[in-house]
């Protein structure tokens, strides 16, 4: 037998060939079996992709823009409620502020002891009397068998409170003392 000898470069050469030559055989089948196949087209229609143009969806459209409308007013309206509360309370809590709750406190302390002073106390006390206290109306009347209080608020409304003298250790006068 005898050999023969190949050069490389031909074994390259000829494997590049067959190689191209499968790949245009197969570029071939494909292009052959794509134009076999039957052609078919429709007309172009243009369509608004947006509901408010097309109708398509669009009620859902309305109610989603109302929905994000509605909480960017709530969103907005809870943060001007924030602030102000907490402007409120920043005013509420400076020293001043403090100051004037801790006197008022104390001068309606000393009212509401001197008014029962008055009421209880026969030798120094009176028989009644009337003051006005921030537009509200304090009326209170020593009977001798009981102390009326009346409380007339500015809105209309009417408190009576009825105190009898000589029981529970309640005494206006020098008798049931003893």
């Amino acid at each position: 037998m005898r050999m023969i000898k190949l050069s490389p470069i031909l074994i390259v050469k000829t494997l590049i060939l067959s190689v191209a030559a499968y790949f245009a055989l197969l570029s071939l089948a494909i292009a052959v079996f794509l134009f076999s196949l039957p052609a078919t087209a429709t007309d172009l229609t243009f369509q608004f992709k947006n509901p408010s143009f097309n109708g398509i969806g669009q009620s859902a459209h309305f109610l989603t823009v109302d929905e994000q409308e509605r909480s960017r007013k709530q969103s907005i309206r809870e943060e001007l409620e924030s602030r102000a509360s907490e402007l409120l309370r920043a005013q509420e809590n400076t020293t001043l502020a403090k100051f004037v709750r801790n006197l008022e406190s104390r001068i309606f302390s000393q009212l509401s002891r001197d008014l029962a002073e008055s009421l209880f106390n026969s030798e120094t006390g009176g028989s009644g009397g009337v003051f006005d206290l921030e537009g509200n109306q304090i009326s209170f009347i020593n009977t001798g068998t009981e102390i009326i209080l009346t409380v007339s608020d500015t809105d209309g409304g009417i408190t009576e409170i009825r105190i009898p003298v000589g029981s529970f250790g309640i005494c206006s006068t020098d008798e049931c003392a003893l």
